[in-house]
Order: structure tokens, then C-alpha cells, then sequence
């Protein structure tokens, strides 16, 4: 049974959607603020939390930037309609998907299980072959499905599950061009619907993070108008 941390300052919300993921067969601790939720969140994580952007006390982009610097724990933000910029941000610091309020308990239950699907796929649903990937190795890049570690120059580079399979998904054929709908595909599931914008900021935090390690990484291409492709190191 998947643990899920529900972390929102609005009483009703937790409530209502506590009680409905509970109904689905989760179980849900709920926090009020970010500060009440940090040190639970690194002392014993849950399989999946839901942050509000905004809180009081410690917002959900400061209590993502704070995960963040110790776990890739899956990450769903809430955000109002008027949020774009918060959703960037929160794209960028590495939240795995978010959704915007008002939302439909069913949405945020199909948004839950891709993210789980992605982060914990079920190998024994799997051919032997699929469940027991080999690791990929293109020039100076290491990526091991299995024990979903990355690794430039035979530093680690913490990746979250969607910008993992980003680029897995790119490393996969070097030097052929994925547009973005086909990174779409291969990181979402395929009832989930994200913009240009997502899989844009997803790829610029990957930059960013092997930057921290190579600052002359250059591995990932743009073509403005058609997608991005690998360029094996």
C-alpha cells in the first residue's frame, strides 16, 4: 500500500482528498505547512507527496528546494490557475507533475498512479528482460534503470523519475532528434496531457544538475522548433 504525505493549509482539502485516497487505498498523512511537514518528509519518507505552492510559514517551493538536497522523492504540486510562473519554478526545482485548482479528485488519482507507475514499476508484471534492464552507457553517461542511478564521468547526478526517463529516453538513440511530444510519451503516462513548457523546463534542469558536476556538459542539444537530441560525450 503506497504511502502518500499530503501537505496543503487548507482544512477542506486535506480532509476531502485525504478521505478519498484513502477510499482508493492509500495511506495519507497530512500536513498544514512546510515547516510541519520537512522533518517527517526526511526521516521517513512516503512513496509520493502532494505540495501546495502556497503556504504560510514555508511555502511548496521552499519545502521542494529543502527535499530536494537529500531525495527524489516523487513530487505533485497544487497550484492555483493563475500560477504559471510557480509552475516553472516548481518544474525546474524538480517536481514531477502538478495540477492546477479547482481539480477533480479522479484527475489527481490519475496523476498519482503515473507517477507511481513511473517511480515504482512493477517487475513482476514485466518480461524478464524489461525487468532486468541493462545499464546504458553512452560515452561519458551511466544510467542503470534498475537502481535508477546516474552517473557523468562516474559522478552520481541525482535525477528525478521524470527526468530520468527524459533522458533515457534521449540517450537511448544519440544524435536522433526527440521532439517533445515524443518525450511526452516515453515520461508520462498516456492519459496525462503537459505542455511544452514542462518538458522545456524538465530539460534545463537536467542541464543544470550535471552542470553542478561538469560545468562544460553540453550532451543535450536543442533544435528550436523541432525537439532535442543526445549527443554522446
Amino acid at each position: 500500500m503506497a504511502q502518500i504525505a499530503l501537505v496543503d493549509d487548507d482544512e477542506n482539502i486535506l480532509t476531502s482528498v485525504s478521505l478519498f485516497l484513502e477510499g482508493e487505498g492509500y495511506q495519507v498523512q497530512t500536513f498544514t505547512d512546510g515547516v510541519e511537514a520537512l522533518n517527517v518528509l526526511s526521516d521517513n519518507p512516503p512513496d509520493l507527496a502532494i505540495f501546495d505552492i502556497k503556504m504560510p510559514r514555508m511555502d511548496g517551493l521552499e519545502l521542494l528546494r529543502r527535499v530536494r538536497q537529500s531525495s527524489n522523492l516523487p513530487v505533485i504540486f497544487l497550484t492555483s490557475k493563475d500560477g504559471e510562473f510557480d509552475e516553472a519554478l516548481g518544474l525546474d526545482l524538480g517536481a514531477d507533475d502538478y495540477i492546477a485548482k479547482p481539480f477533480s479528485h479522479q484527475l489527481l488519482a490519475k496523476r498519482i498512479k503515473a507517477v507511481l507507475r513511473r517511480a515504482q514499476p512493477d517487475d513482476a508484471d514485466l518480461p524478464a528482460s524489461e525487468a532486468d534492464q541493462k545499464a546504458l552507457v553512452r560515452g561519458s553517461l551511466t544510467l542503470d534503470p534498475n537502481r535508477h542511478a546516474c552517473l557523468w564521468n562516474g559522478k552520481p547526478v541525482r535525477l528525478t523519475v521524470t527526468e530520468f526517463l527524459i533522458l533515457q529516453a534521449l540517450a537511448n538513440r544519440p544524435g536522433y532528434v526527440k521532439s517533445r511530444d515524443n518525450l511526452m510519451d516515453a515520461a508520462y503516462d498516456d492519459q496525462v496531457y503537459v505542455d511544452d513548457r514542462t518538458i522545456d523546463s524538465h530539460i534545463k534542469r537536467i542541464r543544470k544538475k550535471f552542470r553542478v558536476v561538469d560545468d562544460s556538459f553540453d550532451g543535450i542539444e536543442t533544435l528550436y522548433g523541432v525537439g532535442y537530441r543526445y549527443k554522446e560525450a
